[in-house]
């Protein structure tokens, strides 16, 4: 214990200074190099909080969300992965953004069989004082902005050994209050909307699970009409999610901004990131987001319980400051069930078991009817009509050789 404490006390009086005084040299060896990637139309939009991700395991993987359904957090990526998320979950997040900024948001999604249904909101506030020439304070508020989304996806041709195509759209309204004290005719709304396709399959798997361990999503993001003759952030994005190994989950998107009012737009940009289970209750998470000339990565952790999950997240970017608490985001999940889907897949395995021990012992008849049963809990569960139709040939042959020794 005492030789922790040493080693503790030791990188924070010594070695933590030195990466304190590298931070400046950091920073401008960093500045040289995105220079080359500079985009002078990065930030030309409006409703920026549309592009600020709120924080969690979202955030940490890089935001590389397209091609990931993993909880209540992704609607804000891709609409159309309510339809395939396995739990009803209702998520907070709170992120130290910059400075004062802060980034609030809640998160619901929940699934019946094929529907998935979800709904979002984002708040991003900042206290904010006015000072005349006399330096003398005017007026005070908060300035803000808040989206509110609306989302529904179905999933189309799920069967046993295909996941099927989930489509998904997500209706979204934003709100930006700023006071007229501040800075006359500013707050303004507007509407907009998401379209998604999210698929999964298996591909170079090496492991066996039922898990799929390849996916693909497409997303039209934040389509809608000018505000304030200002075009919102909608771009177009294309993901991949890989699992060599069953706890490894390795993400990349590609984001194409797209302006709707024909005005220059931004460059395309690249997201990336990777998520490792350590434990049945840790997992690792890291990313990346390479947007004009201000990159970021991201590292975080999650805590998963049985009716809970935590995760913590950094952030680290050219607007990051080293004697601040910023970028820094907590996230809390409350795990509402699945709408007993566990269970009825644990009941239709153990009819199948049992129907495969009937067929074993000769018993075809008694074999169908575990299988038939298993059918009445899950109608897409290929297998048991697989067997149903091998058993039922089984049991026309043999009463055909029946009838042909009668004859005889």
């Amino acid at each position: 214990m005492r030789q922790k404490i040493f080693f503790t006390l030791l990188f924070i009086l010594f070695i933590s200074p030195i990466f304190a005084s590298e931070y400046s040299d950091y920073y401008s060896a960093i500045t040289n190099i995105t220079a080359l990637t500079g985009d002078l139309n990065t930030g030309t939009t409006v409703f920026p909080l549309l592009r600020i991700p709120a924080g969690g395991k979202a955030e940490a993987m890089g935001t590389a969300q397209t091609a990931v359904a993993s909880d209540s957090s992704s609607i804000m990526f891709n609409p159309a992965v309510t339809s395939v998320l396995d739990l009803t979950e209702l998520s907070f997040t709170h992120n130290d953004w910059i400075s004062d900024t802060s980034v609030e948001s809640v998160n619901f999604t929940t699934r019946f069989d094929d529907l998935g249904v979800g709904a979002g909101f984002k708040m991003l506030y900042l206290p904010f004082t006015a000072y005349d020439e006399w330096a003398e304070a005017y007026a005070k508020g908060y300035p803000l902005e808040a989206i509110l989304s609306l989302n529904a996806s179905y999933n189309l041709f799920s069967s046993f050994y295909f996941d099927g195509v989930s489509t998904g759209i997500s209706f979204k309204a934003g709100y930006r209050q700023i006071s007229s004290v501040f800075y006359a005719n500013q707050s303004s709304f507007a509407v907009m909307g998401d379209l998604g396709l999210y698929t999964s399959f298996d591909f170079l798997k090496f492991y066996n699970s039922r898990n799929r361990n390849f996916s693909v999503g497409a997303v039209l993001r934040n389509a809608g009409v000018e505000t304030l003759g200002e075009a919102l952030p909608t771009e177009f994005s294309a993901g991949i999610a890989y699992s060599p190994l069953q706890p490894l989950n390795i993400a990349v998107d590609f984001n194409l901004p797209i302006n709707l009012l024909g005005d220059p737009v931004e460059q395309w940009y690249l997201a990336g990131g990777i998520e490792a289970v350590m434990t049945d209750f840790f997992s690792f998470q890291g990313g990346f987001n390479w947007r004009g000339s201000n990159p970021r990565i991201s590292l975080g952790s999650t805590i998963d319980l049985a009716d809970v999950a935590f995760n913590i997240n950094y952030t680290q970017d050219l607007t990051t400051s080293t004697d601040a608490l910023d970028r820094f985001s907590i996230e809390a999940k409350i795990k509402l069930g699945d709408e007993g889907r566990y269970e009825r897949r644990q009941i239709v395995d153990e009819l199948y078991i049992a129907g495969l021990e009937a067929y074993a012992n000769g018993d075809l008849e008694k074999a169908i009817s575990y299988w038939e049963a298993a059918l009445k809990v899950d109608n897409n569960f290929t297998p048991a009509e697989e067997f149903i139709a091998s058993a039922s040939r089984s049991i026309d042959l043999l009463k055909s050789m029946e009838e042909l020794n009668r004859v005889e």
